[in-house]
């Protein structure tokens, strides 16, 4: 039985702010690291935060390419010392990306890491902000309204799928491309004009584009019969699915967007992380 009464927070963005405020409002202690330019959040030293903690929450994705914690908050870079990994080996961590902390940090292959970010109870609660701030990043970028506008959604998985609703529900006429014919079945009983991967050229008559797969769909080819006036937002992961530097190239007005929850929905994000932990603990104790 693993009894977790408090929980340390290594740095990351306003989601970890929102994180440890959830969590100590019911009823954890919390002590925080590397949130010294955060305005009115305590931030303690790392070997206070996680000595004194049950569990710590490291953000995501939690390091950097240089080893450091992702702590855009903190004074300095964070770096975990030998006595740190000794003792977060002596607790539950819990990570995004945990993959990128244990290659970082070898010691900690011994330590209980496990990984939110990896799991469906987050992904699916994490589309809905991420489909949100794609609408927010398009009512910004397009010089047209939603409403009456055509979309093109590719791909429908989590994403896909409550971004296709929200743009419907604002009035736009969406079409959605997908591979499988459950799927195409699907978005044809949803209202919407569907389209398999297999027949799909151009991308001709949009407004606004979605990409949701993470695999390079609008590439040179599928770019050059795509019309330049569309907007265009790549929200797969890297290496994402569209070639933006082809698309910009055209004159096109490509964007990446990645890490959107946090950026523009921090609190609901921070609930999400805090919510997938405390499933995870009781996972563990069952």
């Amino acid at each position: 039985m693993c009894i977790v009464r408090s929980f340390g927070i290594i740095g990351g963005d306003k989601r970890q702010i929102y994180l440890a405020r959830s969590l100590s409002d019911q009823g954890y202690s919390v002590l925080a690291t590397g949130f010294e330019r955060a305005g009115d959040t305590v931030s303690c030293s790392i070997d206070e935060a996680i000595g004194r903690s049950d569990a710590v929450i490291f953000p995501l994705p939690c390091v950097a390419d240089d080893k450091s914690v992702n702590a855009p908050f903190a004074d300095n870079k964070i770096f975990l010392t030998d006595s740190v990994t000794d003792e977060l080996c002596k607790r539950l961590v819990f990570a995004g990306m945990s993959g990128r902390l244990i290659s970082a940090y070898p010691k900690l292959k011994s330590a209980r890491i496990y990984d939110y970010a990896a799991r469906d109870d987050f992904a699916v609660r994490n589309a809905v902000p991420t489909a949100e701030g794609a609408l927010e990043l398009a009512m910004r970028e397009y010089d047209g309204a939603v409403f009456g506008s055509r979309s093109l959604v590719t791909g429908f998985g989590r994403i896909g799928k409550f971004l296709a609703r929200r743009l419907q529900s604002l009035g736009s006429e969406v079409t959605v491309c997908a591979r499988k014919a459950s799927d195409l079945a699907f978005i044809e009983s949803m209202g919407c004009h569907a389209v398999s991967f297999a027949d799909f050229k151009t991308a001709h008559d949009y407004d606004l584009i979605f990409n949701t797969v993470p695999a390079l769909i609008f590439d040179r080819a599928l770019l050059d019969n795509t019309d330049r006036t569309a907007l265009l937002i790549d929200l797969a992961s890297l290496p994402g699915g569209i070639d933006l530097e082809y698309a910009r190239g055209l004159g096109m007005n490509a964007h990446r967007a990645l890490g959107l929850p946090g950026k523009c929905a921090p609190k609901s994000a921070g609930e999400i992380i805090k919510k997938t932990v405390l499933s995870i603990i009781e996972e563990v104790n069952r």
